[in-house]
């Protein structure tokens, strides 16, 4: 997640008064500057948890929730949840928030089948009213095949979301209503995450199976592709831009990323890519080496800093010799195109996702056994853990700002 977004409009900011105060229950108050928003978007799978790597289902547990954060003044706060289905199972992209703050869309949904002990993967989208006092699910959009990531563009009339079957599909937003409008066939295999490019012209989806990114081209409302690629590791996954229209980040899960029996891995380490996209054709300009499984990458607003949340061994089994207890969070700064590492702290015990604030000041980290957002600090160029932490009923499982 990036930098602080651009001011409103006199029309979203009335908009955006409102939503606060139906959320909070007092006046929007900006840490930035007058008029500013961020509100950042967070799924907690309750059914879900990871007990010493082992993955196990709860009984009776509690409804996954949507969380929406104010992250315009520090410490961040959860200014509303919603009950929704949601998944820990894929990219933690599988959320999104309309540039306005009146909406959001909820993907990725699963149930658990206690009878059959199996997780049943959903085939809908849901949309949140978060301008209703309280706020609330408005619709389910079923699309006969399981979403994963989301990305909404700037204009906040245009939603993209990727799928299971190799599908990206096209929906129009308009006032409340979210409706598909075309389906591109991208591959047969997964697609993972995927982010449109501030100028709303052409989206990055990461082939999952494959590897590599695929552009896509956006004219309006109508979605297409050259086939125009960019190489990445493997299994890239997580993908976020700039603000600034230059850069992009890939988050490469590696082996664990791949589907099948990849056989029995160790922690081994797994990398990042960034991505040139100032000009087309978009190319990869770096891989970096990164602890085990990056599960959460951001790439500031401006442009400046990369977070990295790596799982680092901490999902695997007690009787794994890479099991840790704890992930890591690493800080790189852009150096005009060269990742430098600054930084690293002891991260959430197989966490998620993560995303900047909008100043780029900070950086919400989804501890997912922890069942808790941690806010860390960029100072001075370094990581600092700021020991802020937002409980949550369930694991964070995906997590996204407003478009920036």
């Amino acid at each position: 997640m990036p930098q602080r977004p651009d001011r409103l409009t006199l029309t979203a900011l009335a908009a955006q008064c409102l939503l606060t105060a139906a959320l909070a229950g007092a006046a929007f108050q900006s840490a930035a500057a007058p008029g500013t928003a961020d509100l950042i978007a967070s799924t907690n799978d309750a059914k879900y948890q990871r007990v010493v790597g082992k993955d196990t289902f709860l009984d009776n547990p509690p409804a996954d929730t949507l969380d929406i954060i104010d992250a315009s003044r520090f410490p961040p706060r959860v200014v509303a949840s919603v009950n929704v289905a949601a998944a820990i199972q894929g990219p933690p992209q599988a959320v999104a928030i309309t540039p306005n703050g009146r909406l959001a869309i909820v993907s990725a949904p699963s149930r658990y089948d206690a009878a059959e002990k199996k997780l049943v993967l959903e085939n809908y989208l849901q949309v949140v009213d978060l301008a209703a006092s309280p706020a609330s699910v408005i619709a389910k959009v079923d699309i006969g095949q399981h979403p994963q990531a989301l990305a909404i563009n700037r204009t906040g009339n245009l939603l993209l979301a990727t799928t299971t079957s190799g599908n990206v599909l096209v929906f129009a937003i308009d006032g409340q209503s979210v409706t598909l409008k075309d389906t591109l066939k991208v591959t047969d295999k997964r697609l993972a995450g995927l982010a449109i490019t501030p100028d709303g012209k052409s989206a990055l989806v990461a082939l999952r199976d494959e590897q590599g990114l695929m552009v896509l081209d956006i004219d309006g409302g109508k979605v297409t592709t050259q086939r125009e690629r960019v190489s990445t590791g493997v299994a890239p996954y997580s993908v976020d831009v700039s603000s600034t229209g230059k850069w992009a980040l890939v988050g490469n899960v590696g082996l664990a990323g791949l589907p099948g029996n990849v056989g029995t891995l160790a922690g081994d380490v797994d990398s990042i890519t960034l991505v040139d996209i100032s000009k087309r054709p978009y190319r990869a300009v770096q891989h970096v080496s990164v602890a085990a499984l990056p599960e959460g990458i951001a790439i500031s607003p401006d442009g400046r800093w990369v977070a990295v949340q790596s799982m680092d061994g901490s999902n695997l089994t007690a009787d794994n010799p890479g099991r840790r207890a704890k992930g890591k969070l690493t800080l790189f700064a852009n150096q005009d195109g060269k990742l430098v590492e600054k930084s690293s702290l002891p991260a959430g015990e197989a966490g998620q996702g993560v995303v900047f604030t909008a100043d780029g000041q900070y950086i919400l980290a989804q501890f997912n056994v922890e069942k808790q957002l941690a806010v860390f600090a960029v100072a001075n160029g370094k990581l600092k853990d700021t020991g802020k932490r937002l409980a949550s009923t369930g694991g964070p499982s995906s997590i996204r700002s407003m478009p920036r």
